[in-house]
């Protein structure tokens, strides 16, 4: 299986636990790695057989950006499954950094990876 990727997509969100948080926005920063056959497209030259990362990196963006969540792991998730459900990859890794949220540190944040099954539309 190949691996699309999109590295470094930043979101202006509101995320956090606490109080202050949930009135400001802050940036989030996604890696995004997913499983995509890319033979058909690169065979035939023909950008309607690849992944579109360009619309996939405005679906993320703009979902991430419309949400109030607290958790990085709550925004993960979600937008693993919003991958899964509107593009046909068969795998995504979401790597979700909070950038400063932690004195010293240039960054907190999870990764995750996630499968296409059956269960995947059911988040």
């Amino acid at each position: 299986m190949d691996k699309v990727f999109i590295r470094g997509l930043e979101v202006l969100s509101t995320i956090g636990v606490y109080e202050w948080e949930k009135g400001i926005r802050q940036k989030l920063c996604f890696d995004l790695e997913m499983g995509f056959d890319n033979r058909p497209a690169a065979a035939g030259d023909d950008i309607h057989l690849a992944l579109d990362y360009a619309t996939l990196s405005q679906k993320v963006s703009e979902y991430a950006s419309t949400r109030v969540v607290e958790l990085v792991e709550t925004m993960a998730e979600q937008v693993a499954h919003l991958i899964l459900s509107d593009f046909r990859v068969q795998w995504v890794k979401v790597t979700l950094t909070k950038p400063g949220a932690v004195p010293n540190a240039a960054g907190v944040g999870v990764e995750i990876l996630r499968h296409r099954t059956p269960a995947a539309s059911e988040l």
